[in-house]
């Protein structure tokens, strides 16, 4: 096995070192559940053992040319990969139509005292699967659901509580008795598991009984290994079962690549393996230091389906700093395009869908 095959072993800490422990790794090797169901498992006939996920990284069977990095509509222009994309400006999803208008909350932004916005149910009916965030508030905010198998993109600066948004939707299919992977670039296996623990969600337990898997890739790592883990990665969470992925963040895999042309590239190619893994996946990215809806490169947003956008709002008469959540589009669904505020709370972030900001 090469050095590159190995990345996978590396990431969930299945060394050959005698003295790793299975909390270490994020799950252990009885990562199954016989009596799950494939329906329990988000999968159809190709779900077939969750075991495979620990194991597929020591086979090395993958064809790391899956991908290849051939066909890329950024080789000569990167402009008419986006020229389908939706109108961030636009009214609800793609369709063009105009903002939701909600009354006036009470004083000061606080939560209550409004009329919930409404909908007209029969004519947005739709046949797509959907599925919860699990945020209370933001999930009333979008009609029957975040479509399945989306890409969603959490955009915001530091603090504002991306990670916590990342752990809070992966907790809701744990909690439902699905399969999950969290993939960090940024914090350790136990630093994830402590910071779920904090806000109640039971990880560590999740990843002993084998339905979560979380996987540590160092940036160096993962510029060194990045062909493998983009052809490896959709086959791993396949065979893991696996519901839903975080990827947390995007932004470190975009800040490996100085030059514009090959870090869209990549992120393409990248997010592109992550649809492939068949799983609704959310990534968090830092906001640009000079436009707070806008990523650090603008990219990630024109890739994804769904974008967030996290930012501090600070009056200019001088009234606390507050944070505030919008939904920047979503494809195939309705939302509410209304700035809405939220705080980060011992149990995770909760939105104040019927308050305003001032």
């Amino acid at each position: 096995m090469s050095e590159d095959d190995d990345w996978f072993e590396r990431a969930v800490g299945t060394s050959d070192d005698p003295d790793a422990s299975d909390e270490d790794e994020g799950y252990g090797d009885d990562a199954t559940d016989p009596d799950a169901s494939e329906e329990d498992e988000g999968y159809g006939d190709d779900a077939t053992d969750p075991d495979a996920f620990a194991a597929f990284g020591v086979d090395g069977d993958a064809d790391d040319g899956a991908d290849g990095g051939d066909g890329s509509p950024f080789d000569q222009d990167f402009a008419s990969a986006f020229e389908n994309a939706p109108d961030p400006e636009g009214g609800f999803g793609d369709d063009g139509g105009p903002g939701l208008d909600e009354g006036p909350g009470e004083p000061g932004g606080a939560p209550g005292g409004t009329t919930p916005e409404s909908f007209d149910d029969e004519e947005f009916e739709s046949t797509i699967e959907r599925i919860d965030l699990g945020i209370e508030g933001l999930d009333n905010m979008i009609l029957g659901g975040v479509p399945r198998r989306s890409l969603i993109s959490v955009i915001g600066s530091a603090g504002t509580g991306k990670t916590t948004f990342g752990l809070q939707f992966l907790n809701r299919a744990l909690v439902d008795g699905k399969r999950g992977v969290y993939v960090t670039l940024e914090e350790s296996t136990d630093r994830i598991f402590d910071t779920a623990e904090e806000k109640g969600w039971s990880f560590a337990q999740y990843a002993d009984e084998g339905r979560l898997a979380v996987i540590h890739l160092d940036p160096v790592e993962m510029a060194n290994s990045l062909a493998s883990i983009r052809s490896d990665l959709p086959d791993l969470v396949k065979d893991f079962g696996a519901d839903r992925l975080v990827l947390d963040s995007v932004s470190l895999l975009e800040m490996m690549y100085d030059h514009p042309s090959d870090r869209r590239s990549e992120v393409f190619q990248f997010t592109r393996s992550l649809k492939e893994a068949g799983v609704t996946t959310l990534v968090t990215s830092e906001a640009s230091g000079e436009n707070p809806y806008s990523s650090r490169y603008g990219i990630i947003e024109y890739l994804a389906d769904a974008v967030f956008v996290l930012q501090y709002v600070r009056p200019s008469n001088f009234q606390e700093t507050r944070l505030a959540v919008e939904i920047q589009k979503i494809r195939d669904a309705n939302h509410s395009r209304e700035t809405k505020p939220y705080e980060i709370t011992n149990e995770g972030l909760s939105v104040y869908r019927q308050a305003n900001i001032f």
